[in-house]
């Protein structure tokens, strides 16, 4: 198993309400899992993701993670 920590900003908060503006989820994953398996682990649906970091670099979410990693995940920005 890995430790990764999982941020989520703006909208995507909704999916971790117990968890304080700008704190980590701490997730405990199998080895080999990618982004995408922390989206779903997280309960947040791909679609409402627009960009993700991994240790402040932009990722895919084919993306495999390692230990320790920093994930920080964003959704689409609107405005006018």
């Amino acid at each position: 198993m890995i430790e990764v920590e999982a941020r989520l900003y703006a909208t995507l908060r909704k999916y971790s309400p117990e968890t304080g503006v700008g704190e980590p989820v701490i997730q405990q994953m199998p080895e080999g899992s990618r982004l995408a398996d922390l989206l779903l682990r997280l309960g947040v649906p791909k679609s409402e993701v627009k960009t993700a970091f991994v240790n402040n670099r932009q990722q895919d979410e084919d993306y495999r993670l390692d230990d320790g990693d920093r994930v920080a995940f964003f959704p689409p920005v609107a405005g006018g």
